[in-house]
């Protein structure tokens, strides 16, 4: 088992990861002479100590060992270090440090891993092989809490061979007997787009279901559209009387959101304390305004909004003025976006909000508008998310972005895609240019939709699969309605199924239709 000898007890900060340091160390030689500088002084230099630490863990001419010396003497390592050191040790001739690492930090530091940390370890676990033979796994002891800690990583970036892989394991070392290795099991399966393994593992569960089970299982339903598939179990695991918990809740309402069944998700809203003992967290309330929004009941969105007993969030607002988007309802919206500029959010909500109002204000063709908004992020330093999707192909995650020109083969990538829209015109597909929220014209417009990240992945994919293989894209926005209308017709043309899971739901493709028939 690990523990913190293996990388030595670090001081940790919870504190956000501060941006990669400018790279102004050429040589080992240069880093061991600004070092004894800083001992010199004898006083601690956390920006100095960072760069040296980061050449020395990243440069080619650099040195790990150093570089772990040097995480020692940092006083508040955060994210950026650890994550510096799984990314060195993932590409080194020893990635089973790299699982030390994160093994560490899921255990045993308040840093916990983020979306930068996963890629390295699963680039760590192919490399390693995840090797069967044994009660070892490379160096690392297979114990419950190492598997739950890998799934997790393979649900979060839907790696699902190594996920599989991992599964085995948990067969062969019978951990899989365990409530909370069984309930990783579910989750990983169904973030990965296996909803039917998912429910298999949830099956073969013989006794005992936890609430932690039943809950994974009813969220993968709700997730995948399997709505109905949701609400029974969930009314299944009422009858053997097994007591709900709030993410119980959340999961059920995610159900009937995507279900559009908008009396029957806010009847259980307005029951659930009465019926199960639950008061609404603000994540409840978020599924009903997004229900009623969804379905264009926005002045019921906006009266529950109002009327609730919770402060509402931004992203509450949020929600109910892109259900005004959705709904062409630029009235409401406006009038929201005043209100929303209005309050005093948290500074994490000004990104999110701006990006929004921006696109409120394109819709509308307001470009004046948009500019300031666009001028006011630039002022406060904000920085729009690019739309990035992952695929996995052999084992291995490649993740693309919006335009991406870096991959090593994006120029087959590109041209996969011109073959594809040359396919397209002959079903007269049309790029429903609207989604393009920039004040160009309609040839920049098909461009820019061209190149969203999910069409270079699903071009990715075509090129590394064979025909008629199953691709599985995860994207970490929302799906724009031109890629969403482009899948469809691919699935069709290549005969091909594709499993997309954007930040709200799955989309399963087959034969030019979508599970979520067109309402997500």
């Amino acid at each position: 088992m690990l523990n913190s000898t293996l990388i030595g007890a670090l001081p940790c900060t919870s504190a956000a990861p501060p941006p990669p340091p400018k790279m102004e160390i050429n040589s080992m030689p240069e880093a061991l002479q600004l070092h004894a500088q800083i001992l010199k002084t004898g006083k601690t230099q956390q920006k100095s100590l960072t760069n040296i630490f980061t050449f020395s863990a990243l440069s080619s001419n650099g040195d790990l060992t150093y570089a772990r010396l040097i995480l020692h003497s940092i006083p508040s390592p955060d994210s950026f270090h650890y994550n510096t050191m799984i990314r060195a040790y993932s590409r080194s001739p020893d990635p089973i440090k790299a699982l030390h690492f994160f093994l560490y930090m899921a255990r045993n530091s308040p840093i916990r891993p983020d979306k930068f940390t996963y890629p390295f370890v699963l680039k760590s676990c192919a490399r390693l092989g995840l090797s069967h033979q044994g009660k070892q796994l490379h160096g690392v002891e297979v114990n419950d809490v190492t598997v739950v800690s890998i799934l997790r990583a393979c649900a979060e970036t839907g790696a699902l061979s190594v996920g599989m892989r991992v599964h085995e394991v948990v067969k062969e070392q019978r951990i899989g007997l365990k409530a909370h290795v069984s309930t990783a099991l579910i989750d990983m399966y169904a973030k990965c787009g296996c909803i039917k393994n998912a429910r298999r593992v949830f099956d073969e569960i013989s006794v005992n279901k936890d609430v932690y089970s039943w809950t994974a299982m009813i969220a993968g339903l709700a997730s995948h559209g399997k709505c109905e598939d949701a609400i029974d179990l969930f009314n299944q695991m009422q009858e053997l009387s097994i007591k709900p918990d709030e993410r119980t809740m959340t999961s059920v309402l995610s159900a009937y959101r995507n279900a559009g069944w908008v009396s029957e998700g806010y009847r259980f809203l307005k029951t659930m304390h009465k019926k199960y003992g639950i008061w609404p967290t603000i994540q409840h309330y978020g599924c009903a305004v997004d229900l009623l929004a969804r379905a264009g009941h926005l002045s019921d969105a906006e009266e529950l909004i109002k009327k609730m007993p919770i402060k509402p969030d931004g992203v509450l607002w949020r929600t109910l003025i892109w259900g005004c988007k959705v709904n062409k309802d630029m009235n409401r919206a406006e009038r929201l976006i005043d209100h929303l500029k209005s309050l005093k959010m948290d500074s994490n909500d000004d990104c999110g909000n701006l990006v929004l109002i921006g696109n409120v204000y394109a819709s509308a063709g307001k470009w004046l508008d948009k500019a300031r908004t666009r001028e006011l992020m630039n002022k406060r330093g904000l920085v729009k998310p690019p739309g990035a999707s992952k695929i996995e192909i052999d084992g291995a995650v490649h993740e693309f972005i919006v335009g991406d020109s870096d991959h090593p083969e994006a120029e087959k990538i590109y041209a996969k895609l011109d073959e594809i829209e040359e396919k397209l015109r002959e079903e007269k597909y049309q790029p429903k240019l609207h989604e393009v929220l920039l004040e160009v014209d309609d040839e920049e417009k098909a461009f820019q939709l061209s190149h969203h990240s999910e069409k270079l992945a699903l071009a990715f994919g075509l090129i590394k699969t064979s025909p008629g293989t199953e691709i599985r894209i995860v994207k970490n926005l929302r799906s724009c309605e031109d890629c969403h209308a482009f899948m469809k017709v691919i699935s069709k043309k290549y005969h091909t199924d594709i499993i997309m899971r954007d930040r709200i739901r799955f989309h399963h493709f087959s034969n030019g239709e979508c599970s979520c028939k067109d309402y997500w």
